[in-house]
């Protein structure tokens, strides 16, 4: 069996505001809590890389040479 890591102190105070926030009281309610932030992650990720792909951001409304 390994080891359980120490836990940064940084990272529990996070964990700690992510539950204070969401108040999860059965697992559904820790699923939705991950939807959640990993929607939103996704969704900017998804974002960046189209605005590099085109080369302007979404709200860029310069002419473009396209």
């Amino acid at each position: 069996m390994s080891r359980r890591r120490k836990m940064d102190p940084e990272r529990k105070a996070f964990i700690t505001s992510l539950l204070e926030h969401y108040q999860p009281k059965d697992a559904q309610d820790i699923q939705d809590m991950l939807k959640d932030l990993l929607g939103d992650t996704l969704q900017g990720m998804l974002e960046a890389e189209m605005d590099d792909h085109l080369g302007y951001s979404k709200y860029d409304y310069k002419n473009k040479e396209t």
